[in-house]
């Protein structure tokens, strides 16, 4: 598609959070399209959010936790490959943050696709990298491992005026 063609397209703008505590990193084991996948905390930003909103909201709903964004790690894109049946092919343009865990909210029931929330070193997220989601699964924690840290300003969020 291209705008010269005068076609409208849009990549999904997704969110992901890093979150560690004591080495360990917060990670989500989800069903997605019948298989289990390892994932950040992570989702698509809704009208009128802003990103780190967007991060804290994901968090909680995908693994029941209360976080602190503590730095904007990077912006990732990526395109999905084009599965033999059609599907896939998708542009996904992915902001990660780093947060601190906060309060755990054991009770909370989680995000509909999501099996758990788990605590992973990063030698236990790296053995099982077959099972990531996509490639920024790791991509994102090596940045983050490797000190990649962005202060949060650096992202605004401006909201127009209501109309008069």
């Amino acid at each position: 598609m291209s705008y010269r063609e005068g076609r409208f397209w849009q990549p999904d703008v997704t969110v992901a959070t890093i979150v560690v505590e004591g080495g360990r990193l917060l990670m989500v084991e989800e069903s997605v399209g019948g298989r289990l996948v390892i994932n950040q905390p992570a989702g698509h930003l809704e009208p009128d959010e802003s990103l780190r909103d967007a991060a804290l909201r994901e968090t909680l709903e995908e693994t029941g936790w209360d976080v602190r964004l503590t730095a904007f790690v990077g912006a990732y894109q990526w395109k999905a490959p084009v599965q033999p049946d059609g599907s896939g092919g998708r542009h996904y343009l992915r902001f990660a943050f780093a947060a601190e865990p906060e309060r755990h909210h054991a009770g909370r029931a989680l995000d509909e696709g999501i099996v758990q929330a788990l605590w992973m070193t990063p030698a236990q997220l790296q053995a099982r990298s077959a099972e990531h989601r996509s490639p920024l699964v790791w991509q994102v924690v090596a940045d983050y491992l490797g000190g990649r840290r962005h202060s949060l300003d650096l992202l605004q969020h401006s909201v127009a005026p209501e109309a008069l």
